[in-house]
């Protein structure tokens, strides 16, 4: 059961340090570190993905700032609680971290960002078009985790997948395919200053509709009648 919760949610990136790591915080026990990588785009921009790792996967590796990693795992959430508020964080749970050599990071950063997530629409989705009139559609997935926790993670669509997004319903069961990416944007303060902030998200490039298995409320069977709906 506990590898199957694990493949529901796969990550592998390859990328340069770009921040020395901090403690974070201890359990049971384990100490874990936060730290940045910097990931190459197709295009000539990067994303900047915070990563979070055991003090185990750290001996006798050097992740120094400018040194090159491949690190496999989960993308992870957690509320942080803030001001009365609760904050939705974003970070790449090291499963598996190391240093590459010159010839296997040179294959390998021909894919250096890939996001595997298999879990249900929690959130009604939102279509809107930019101002230059790309079609995107926001999708927050809730993927189950072992020990009954769940990771609620922020997708985005483009296009095609955008419109087939827009109709999906609290609840529908989706797989997809994608990158993580980081983006800049600026938040108001009540004092009239303006804050940069930065928000992490999966940029879809595939994915699959589970028509036959959702958790929706109401749902219908093959016949037309209402089921009682599953928890997740």
């Amino acid at each position: 059961m506990i590898d199957k919760v694990i493949n529901n949610n796969s990550v592998i990136i390859i990328g340069k340090v770009v921040g020395e790591k901090e403690f974070s915080h201890e359990m049971y026990g384990e100490g874990f570190y936060v730290f940045k990588m910097e990931i190459p785009r197709l295009s000539d921009c990067s994303d900047i993905l915070p990563i979070t790792i055991s003090e185990r996967l750290l001996v006798d590796m050097d992740i120094t700032v400018g040194k090159n990693v491949i690190v496999e795992g989960q993308l992870r959430s957690y509320n942080r609680y803030h001001n009365g508020h609760n904050k939705l964080v974003l970070t790449i749970f090291a499963r598996d971290a190391y240093m590459p050599s010159e010839e296997e990071y040179e294959e390998k950063i021909k894919k250096p960002n890939e996001i595997y997530l298999d879990g249900f629409i929690c959130k009604k989705p939102i279509y809107r078009t930019t101002p230059f009139g790309r079609e995107i559609t926001d999708l927050l997935i809730a993927v189950n985790r072992a020990y009954n926790k769940s990771d609620y993670i922020p997708c985005i669509a483009w296009g095609r997948n955008a419109r087939f997004c827009e109709n999906l319903e609290v609840g529908d069961h989706i797989k997809t395919w994608g990158r993580i990416q980081s983006r800049e944007y600026q938040k108001r303060l009540a004092d009239g200053g303006v804050e940069n902030k930065m928000a992490y998200e999966v940029s879809i490039s595939k994915l699959e509709y589970v028509k036959d298995d959702n958790n929706r409320e109401g749902k219908e069977d093959e016949n037309g009648d209402e089921i009682e709906a599953e928890a997740y």
